[in-house]
């Protein structure tokens, strides 16, 4: 994910690789942060299919740069192979996640030297990373694969472990977050967020951003401030709750939320845009998540200054510090999580130490700035290497 590797003045087409069912919210960021760190554009090949939702945001990342710059082609083995590999010659491509895996076999036969594989999550079937057959797979293309690259140390342990790659062909590189757009609300109190009934400081809003899904489980976060306002009732005069996003969970929530009695508490308004602006308008960050990478919405909220209460599951502990910057809690403990909601709303004061101690942890390891500088190093060190290997052909 580079333009501009740093060896000598050489132009290298680089071309990133992204399943059809990618999330178009993640490719947004990626694409966003390969066009924040580029200074003189190479050649980037973004390989992408037929997903409407996937292929319009990478035509939209097209249209903003120059229309040289960025290819689009479908993604069918045989597609890859003979109209784009073959022809484009890239000198790097880097996949995304299990779905993109299958384009490192044409890249390899195209005499492609540096191939990358990056694992940015878990796959929604294999949550705790135990698939014996997804782990299979992955074994079945590690010789087609360079190097890879791994957003958090728990997905590099699972390359290790599990799809027995040695330590010297990981690298692992967290997301990086935009610290000038994330940033904390101006003055002692939280922007009031367009549309929302309630507003700081007379409210503590706890609140998640998000796509309504399964492994998401916002329902635990409605159960956790239904038991929150029971274990303290006199929090019922200030505690309330923001859940953004759309998806099937969202009926789910809101069906708890009113069989409680408590769904006049609570504001769930759909999916929304303006998520910088809502983070500001919030107390507390919560992710409920079954499972994570590494996440991009808790580094948003971190930069925005918000203690953060999370489940301790992938990445998550990587970037909260538990008791400094936040509390983890188990994944589906809706008791465990409205306990900590009750302490962190019975202490504001405490909770903004902590957000403010989450800021700067956003600044000093997760800034885009570092993930560039990573990357940039990673793509470098594998030209470099590349030279003194023959092509394949």
């Amino acid at each position: 994910m580079i333009a501009n590797t740093g060896l000598a003045a050489t132009m290298h087409k680089i071309a990133l690789v992204v399943p059809t069912k990618d999330r178009p919210d993640d490719l947004r960021k990626m694409l966003a942060s390969l066009q924040a760190q580029t200074r003189k554009p190479d050649q980037l090949i973004v390989v992408d299919g037929s997903d409407p939702p996937v292929r319009f945001v990478v035509e939209e990342f097209a249209a903003a740069l120059a229309p040289d710059y960025v290819r689009v082609f479908p993604p069918s083995l045989a597609q890859q192979r003979n109209a784009g590999m073959d022809a484009l010659r890239p000198d790097i491509v880097h996949s995304r996640n299990m779905a993109a895996l299958e384009v490192l076999v044409p890249a390899w036969a195209a005499g492609v030297r540096v191939r990358i594989h990056g694992e940015h999550g878990r796959d929604v079937g294999d949550l705790d990373g135990t698939h014996r057959g997804y782990q299979w797979l992955r074994r079945v293309y590690k010789p087609f694969v360079s190097h890879y690259l791994a957003l958090s140390r728990d997905l590099a342990e699972y390359l290790a472990r599990k799809v027995h790659v040695p330590g010297a062909r990981i690298t692992q590189v967290y997301n990086g977050v935009d610290v000038d757009r994330f940033h904390p609300a101006a003055g002692s109190a939280a922007d009031r967020i367009e549309g929302c009934p309630f507003n700081a400081p007379q409210h503590w809003l706890v609140g998640t951003v998000g796509r309504m899904q399964t492994v998401k489980d916002q329902t635990t976060l409605a159960r956790a401030f239904v038991r929150a306002l029971e274990l303290e009732p006199m929090l019922r005069a200030r505690l309330r709750l923001v859940i953004v996003g759309d998806g099937p969970l969202r009926a789910q929530a809101i069906a708890v939320l009113e069989a409680a009695g408590v769904a006049d508490l609570a504001w769930l308004p759909g999916e929304r845009t303006d998520v910088a602006e809502i983070m500001r308008g919030l107390s507390c960050f919560v992710l409920p998540s079954l499972a994570e990478g590494v996440s991009n919405t808790i580094l948003e909220a971190m930069a925005t200054g918000l203690p953060v209460i999370a489940t301790n599951v992938g990445g998550n502990a990587e970037l909260v510090t538990a008791g400094r910057t936040g509390e983890l809690v188990a994944p589906a403990d809706p008791e465990g999580m409205a306990q900590r909601l009750v302490r962190l709303a019975a202490a504001p004061d405490a909770a903004a130490a902590m957000g403010r101690a989450g800021r700067a942890d956003a600044l000093a390891r997760f800034s885009l700035e570092a993930m560039v500088t990573a990357y940039q190093s990673l793509y470098t060190q594998q030209l470099r290497a590349a030279r003194t290997q023959p092509r394949v052909r």
